[in-house]
């Protein structure tokens, strides 16, 4: 359509066009690793004021604020589930101090500058400064996984955005409601703080008793494995409309209580519900911030001038130290911790669409400049985004808090041949830990100096004292197929799939006793073979072999030198691990160090003129002079 009509006619087309924009930002930002929330904001640009191809509100008409809320409902709920309280164990003082001192404290700051400075009243300031407090867990998880910060800062962080979450929906509820409430009413103020505290204690409560039953129903058995996401979509839908019935949106307090009750209570199948929940909010939020950046007008970007970057200034440069300053006082926080902490605060998902809701609700009560929350939302957004992205890695290093190590290796599963593999992987400098049960088992890889992990990997405990991002590999080896496979079905959301390994002898399907393909990590190594025959190898004194390919020194001279039943099991190439798999058999190239294991008569340099370097385990040595000791002893 022209006239200035959006170009999409019907429904159908406007959901579809909006699916691609943002899961397709997100996949791009994903393959070229850049800033998905910065993708999907010039996505929906594109699409909205500059090609006028969607037009958010007049498209879905009464039901753009409808869409909004429901997607900001869903993704507080799947906030709360990331809130388990017992991970706070160590932290609980700092990031108590960071979140409910710290946060009023930017609050309070935070509407004062947008009044002053960006010029909003004060009703809209006030609702814009609590929804500033939230740094959600979308944004700086990504922050830290790429900056490998160490274990406390990283902690902090990540938790203050956890909890930051649903305090920041809930000043912008409390204050949103007193105005809201004023307003059509006769009612003083002490009457409107009342019947605000009173329905959001009703609220609350609804969702933390929605929450206790749908742990005691899914504990029980009383709903099928198959239902069970479906009905816990539906409920937390369900808990949201009638907490609004209680308190016009406090449905948001609602879903989040719920999360973060079901979060806390033993539950079967939390994890594949918490992932489910996972894909649900991020087909919302890639569809809520195509939706807010496409209904802008270039009429409220251009009132995006010089006083909103300075108020984007003295957010970052006053107000957020200000608070976390104030708020670690008292705390055992080393100065490199709290500068860390003062600068690193991206806004994201969240800012952005309870800001969009809130423009909405007060733009619709009146509040003429309510609609200026969101492009300031967006510019906070592409301003921390972007800023904090790209100097928090050098920061960290600069302060001393920042590993310099590549991705690190998990293995899982303590064999003399499994240690004898973290050994080699060390000796590319690359980080190795490894994780077993047995405290027994892991006595050599102790021995050997290297990092371990005694307990069971799959446990509740290894949340605490396992830093996942850490790690970039996954190597399950232990014995048994199927604890491998549940391994690396557990932790692929964690670590990424398709860099999670196991160990498997059979690779048939269609085997009663071979684990499904579908449930399995990779097949580490492309040829069959079970962990007793790599142990039976290992004390016939096969070792593994390093080898530096060259262009003096090429593949083709490399692979006529080794032997027909050698193995290769890795390569370093370029700095990143590639890994023998059965999908993908490892072909080495010019400029890799190649591991192989070769077997005992074949452990020679493949090229004498070469630097090879070779490696030999010392309990295959000492069999080796034992049995050698006994042909003597015997020989006349």
């Amino acid at each position: 359509m022209h006239d200035g009509q959006p170009v999409t006619e019907t429904l159908l087309l406007a959901i579809a066009l909006i699916g691609v924009l943002g899961v397709g930002a997100q996949w791009m930002a994903w393959r070229f690793n850049l800033p998905g929330i910065v993708l999907m904001s010039i996505a929906g640009l594109l699409a909205g004021p500059v090609f006028h191809i969607l037009q958010p509100e007049a498209t879905f008409g009464e039901f753009y604020r409808t869409i909004i809320s429901v997607a900001v409902a869903v993704i507080l709920f799947e906030g709360g589930l990331q809130l388990k309280f017992r991970e706070l164990k160590g932290l609980g003082r700092g990031v108590v101090q960071l979140c409910f001192v710290g946060g009023p404290i930017a609050w309070v700051l935070g509407a004062m500058a947008a009044h002053h400075i960006a010029g909003l009243s004060w009703p809209t300031a006030i609702v814009f400064g609590g929804i500033m407090i939230v740094t959600g867990p979308t944004v700086i998880m990504p922050l830290l996984r790429q900056a490998k910060l160490t274990s406390r800062p990283s902690a902090l962080l990540k938790w203050e955005g956890i909890i930051n979450d649903p305090v920041g929906a809930l000043a912008a509820v409390i204050v949103y409601e007193y105005l809201h409430t004023r307003n059509i009413s006769n009612l003083t103020d002490f009457q409107v703080f009342g019947s605000l505290i009173i329905g959001t204690i009703l609220c609350v409560l609804w969702g933390v008793l929605v929450g206790w039953l749908m742990a005691v129903v899914f504990r029980r058995g009383w709903v099928p494995e198959y239902l069970k996401s479906p009905v816990l979509l539906t409920t937390v839908l369900g808990t949201f409309a009638l907490a609004n019935v209680i308190q016009e949106e406090g449905g948001l307090l609602a879903v989040t209580a719920m999360g973060v009750t079901m979060a806390n209570v033993k539950m079967p199948s939390i994890n594949q519900l918490r992932h489910f929940k996972e894909n649900i909010a991020i087909l919302f939020v890639a569809g809520v911030f195509v939706i807010l950046t496409a209904n802008l007008s270039w009429e409220t970007l251009g009132q995006l001038d010089g006083r909103a970057i300075l108020f984007v200034a003295v957010m970052l440069f006053v107000v957020r130290p200000v608070s976390v300053i104030f708020s670690t006082i008292g705390t055992d926080l080393k100065w490199p911790e709290r500068l860390m902490l003062a600068w690193i605060a991206p806004r994201g998902i969240v800012a952005v669409a309870v800001s969009g809701l809130f423009a909405g609700l007060m733009a619709a009560d009146g509040v003429e400049d309510g609609m200026l929350m969101v492009p300031l939302a967006f510019a906070m957004v592409f301003a921390t985004v972007i800023l904090h992205g790209f100097t928090i890695a050098p920061l960290g290093r600069m302060l001393g808090l920042a590993s310099t190590l590549p991705p690190g290796v998990l293995i899982v599963g303590a064999s003399p041949w499994s240690i004898e593999l973290a050994k080699r992987i060390r000796e590319f400098d690359i980080p190795v830990l490894v994780a077993d049960p047995s405290f027994r088992r892991l006595r050599s890889a102790r021995q050997a100096g290297l990092d371990t992990f005694y307990g069971e990997i799959l446990s509740e405990v290894s949340e605490h004292h396992i830093e996942f991002s850490r790690f970039g590999y996954l190597l399950a080896l232990g014995g048994n197929e199927a604890h491998n496979a549940l391994v690396c079905t557990d932790l692929a959301p964690e670590m990424d799939r398709a860099k999670t390994y196991q160990l498997t002898a059979q690779r048939r399907d269609e085997s009663r006793t071979t684990v499904s393909y579908s449930l399995r990590g990779r097949s580490f190594l492309s040829v069959e073979i079970s962990l007793d025959e790599l142990l039976r190898r290992h004390w016939a004194g096969w070792a593994f072999q390093f080898t530096k390919l060259s262009e003096e020194f090429t593949v083709e001279k490399y692979n006529e030198g080794l032997p027909d039943d050698a193995m290769l099991v890795m390569a370093l190439r370029k700095g990143v691990l590639v890994f023998d798999t059965e999908e993908s058999p490892l072909e080495p190239q010019n400029g890799d160090r190649v591991l192989a294991y070769v077997p005992p008569a074949e452990r020679k340099p493949v090229q004498p003129e070469t630097e090879v370097e070779m490696s030999r385990s010392k309990e295959a040595e000492e069999l080796e002079a034992r049995k050698q000791a006994a042909i003597d002893k015997v020989s006349p």
